[in-house]
């Protein structure tokens, strides 16, 4: 799966590594070469959940809200999951910029032992807790059901999904965008396939003249999570493959190792991932608490909100593509000790990331109408949509500065600090406004608070990135380079 020859981006990547300078117009370039495939992967992964929801949308409302009410919670666990993956990923970019790869492939070892069991627990504790959560999330009788089998399904298939995110984020941060974004790709066909059979019926479709019946499940919700549980599951079969017997750097089928987790691994696993944990707890929690802020407001609401959400998502994760590539760009500049890379890594990333996503924004402001007419066939709920992402449109190039910049500060293991001012922000600005505007403007005001809210944000972390000493942090974790295997 690993390409043998090495592109542009990899011969770059070399130089960082080897001490030797890049022009302004390399520096853009491998800025642009790791990026595209990390935007590649991150739009895949929204062309499925906007696949999903266009499927599960053509049955109805009260299907979209049963997706859209436990959604919320989903991106919690992963973002749980995601939090874990980081914390040894991030020491893989430093010791692979070090070129100390049998470091790097220790600290990998470790990583499949420790996310595993953690994945395994999360399950556990998801799969219990699935038919109690659409009701405290205050979802109505007619979606709870679908909701709370969409949400165990799920949490069935965390450790496979676990291993999936953790060997993505290892790939990436050794260097190779490429292999993770074809893979991910790969992942949104196969969504599609198993969508197509698991969510309808057996149906009668005419071919080349000929009248056929094309057989389905007819499982409805459930089919949508078994769909995205099973090409989920089979990407991350081949994302293992390719990170642990066919990486050049990675890979671990050629030499014997120790997969018992260390106190030197997992205590800096812990300073970087804690905090980033931590954070998206208590932000995937703000936006469990948006739910329930949303959820008297309707069916119809709750759907829009989770369309508008899938829909803005075609916006911002290409700025979260930009930031893994920036991750990677300063975690390796950092471990090669090029301190002069990092600042202008930094900015070129952050202003690729703002002007993408304007451009984005106008688009979405443009053809919202056109996209939402393919997702329902529900007037009310389009017509909420439209206005929730019309407002939103105006958030988005800041809300590129603060995901762009934190994958600056991720890449240099500077992680508690912005967790503050995300938490901050999302707690002290958007859900006390949005309790506030809710009441007299509907969706509509759960948007605008959102949208001032992340507008408030970009300022905060471009100050940061522009003014503070965010590499500090990479200087403590190189206070003990040794790596125990």
């Amino acid at each position: 799966m690993v390409a043998s020859k090495e592109g542009s981006g990899d011969i770059l990547l070399n130089r960082v590594r080897s001490g030797l300078d890049l022009t302004r117009p390399q520096k853009i370039r491998l800025v642009f070469f790791l990026s595209l495939p990390a935007i590649m992967a991150q739009m895949s992964t929204i062309v499925m959940d906007y696949i999903d929801a266009c499927m599960v949308g053509s049955l109805g409302a009260n299907a979209s809200a049963a997706v859209g009410l436990v959604a919320s919670c989903i991106w919690l666990i992963g973002s749980l999951c995601g939090s874990v993956a980081s914390g040894f990923s991030v020491q893989v970019a430093h010791l692979v910029g070090a070129t100390d790869n049998l470091s790097a492939r220790s600290v990998l070892r470790q990583s499949l032992s420790v996310t595993l069991a953690f994945g395994a627990l999360l399950a556990l504790v998801g799969c219990v807790i699935s038919p109690y959560l659409p009701v405290w999330l205050g979802g109505s009788a007619e979606i709870v059901e679908d909701a709370a089998t969409y949400f165990f399904i799920f949490c069935l298939a965390l450790p496979v999904l676990q291993v999936n995110w953790l060997c993505g984020a290892m790939l990436r941060c050794s260097g190779n965008m490429r292999v993770p974004a074809l893979l991910n790709v790969l992942m949104c066909v196969l969504d599609v396939i198993f969508n197509f059979f698991l969510i309808f019926p057996t149906r009668p479709v005419v071919l080349f003249g000929h009248q056929l019946l094309l057989p389905g499940a007819g499982l409805g919700v459930t089919g949508a999570a078994l769909g995205t549980a099973l090409a989920e599951s089979v990407v991350a079969l081949l994302m293992f493959y390719a990170l642990c017997c066919r990486s050049s750097v990675m890979r671990l089928n050629h030499e014997k190792g120790r997969f018992k987790p260390t106190a030197s691994v997992v205590g800096k696993a812990a300073r970087i991932g804690l905090p980033i944990g931590i954070e998206h707890f208590v932000m995937c929690s703000a936006h469990v608490a948006s739910t329930v802020i949303i959820a008297p407001l309707g069916p119809a609401a709750i759907a829009a909100n989770s369309f508008g959400i899938i829909i803005e998502s075609l916006c911002y994760m290409p700025g979260y593509g930009i930031g893994d590539a920036a991750t990677t760009l300063i975690g390796q500049s950092l471990g090669a000790k090029r301190k002069d890379l990092c600042g202008s890594f930094a900015r070129l990333s952050v202003a690729l990331g703002i002007a993408v996503m304007s451009v984005l924004a106008v688009v979405m402001y443009i053809f919202v109408p056109d996209l939402m007419v393919l997702m329902t066939p529900d007037a009310l709920v389009r017509q909420l949509t439209v206005g929730a992402l019309r407002i939103e449109a105006f958030a988005e190039p800041m809300f590129a500065a603060s995901i762009v910049a934190y994958g600056v500060f991720v890449g240099a293991g500077d992680t508690l600090f912005p967790c503050a001012l995300n938490l901050a922000s999302i707690w002290l600005v958007r859900i006390p406004l949005a309790v506030w505007l809710v009441g007299s403007m509907g969706l509509s005001g759960f948007w605008l608070a959102m949208c001032i809210e992340l507008c408030f944000r970009g300022a905060l972390f471009l100050v940061r990135m522009l003014f503070g000493n965010w590499m500090k942090a990479a200087h403590k974790l190189a206070a003990h380079p040794g790596m125990d295997s």
